[in-house]
């Protein structure tokens, strides 16, 4: 699977692909989406063979910033997040592989917000930082031909590193969301009479969806510019990725919004049919845009 960015399962169907209608109802990894940052990518760089750190930069087409030694940071990165990386630098283990996950924190504290979530763990941290590994990559020569895949090492704490990888399951022993199977079923007989759009239309109309998600308006389909019927399907696909995000737990730290108890950032399915999110865009998301901390972290 290319390094893309993961997709809302409701926004892909707009240019026709539905795909993630076989996705929801067949068996897959669950793992938890955790809300730290920056993202962290670490491993052994397969160009040089030596070991590296970096930000989400190191699979830059143009200006990679690949971080081999402490100096490499200093020149590539500044602020807070050179500050991490040096202790990433410092603290992770030496792998062979490439490994991407979220920084939540430095250690001598058992509560965390390193974006818009607040994470409590129940003991004070004692390690240096604290990782949430979530995707390994394979690059046989250069890393900007990565291929991403779930992570699914498991991971020991180190005298310097606590590792957060919580273990994601669907409510009542469930393999898959069988549950939606009969409304995927209905999905795609409502496809048939939807007019999709381009890649290029695809996308300005996620950007109208973001900006309503980010105002908290509702979604009207007389707001855009296509059929009224590709919101409905896409409303439609919408409610079936809630009602999947329903049965979906985790035994990870305890997490917050505001001082309200959530379950979790969300959560990530891969199967045959691809690697899409979870998540409640009135809840998450909504916040997320409204906060700004490390979004443009590189």
């Amino acid at each position: 699977m290319k390094n893309t960015h993961l997709e809302h399962p409701e926004d892909t169907i707009l240019t026709g692909n539905l795909d993630v209608l076989d996705w929801f109802v067949n068996p897959g990894n669950l793992s938890v989406k955790i809300d730290g940052a920056p993202a962290i990518v670490w491993g052994t760089n397969p160009a040089t063979g030596n070991f590296f750190v970096g930000t989400k930069s190191v699979f830059n087409k143009v200006k990679i910033k690949i971080n081999e030694s402490h100096e490499d940071i200093d020149a590539n990165h500044e602020g807070n997040v050179a500050q991490i990386l040096h202790s990433c630098f410092d603290h992770l283990p030496r792998v062979k592989t490439i490994y991407q996950g979220d920084f939540i924190g430095f250690g001598g504290l058992n509560e965390y917000t390193p974006n818009t979530i607040t994470y409590k763990f129940g003991d004070i941290v004692t390690q240096n930082i604290i990782i949430a590994p979530h995707t390994c990559y394979y690059a046989e020569s250069d890393l900007r031909d990565a291929v991403a895949m779930p992570d699914r090492s498991i991971w020991t704490d180190t005298e310097t590193v606590k590792f957060v990888q919580p273990e994601a399951y669907i409510l009542h022993g469930q393999e898959s969301f069988a549950d939606v199977e009969q409304i995927c079923k209905f999905a795609r007989v409502m496809a048939l009479a939807v007019e999709f759009v381009s890649v290029k239309e695809a996308s300005k109309i996620k950007q109208q969806l973001n900006a309503c998600i980010r105002s908290g308006d509702n979604v009207a389909a007389e707001d855009f510019d296509c059929d009224p019927n590709l919101i409905g399907l896409w409303a439609l696909v919408k409610s079936i990725k809630d009602d999947c995000l329903i049965l979906c737990r985790n035994d990870g730290p305890a997490a917050y919004i505001n001082g309200n108890r959530i379950d979790a950032e969300g959560y990530v399915m891969t199967n045959e049919f691809g690697m899409f999110k979870l998540v409640n865009r009135e809840v998450f998301s909504y916040a997320n845009f409204n906060h700004g901390r490390f979004q443009c972290a590189s």
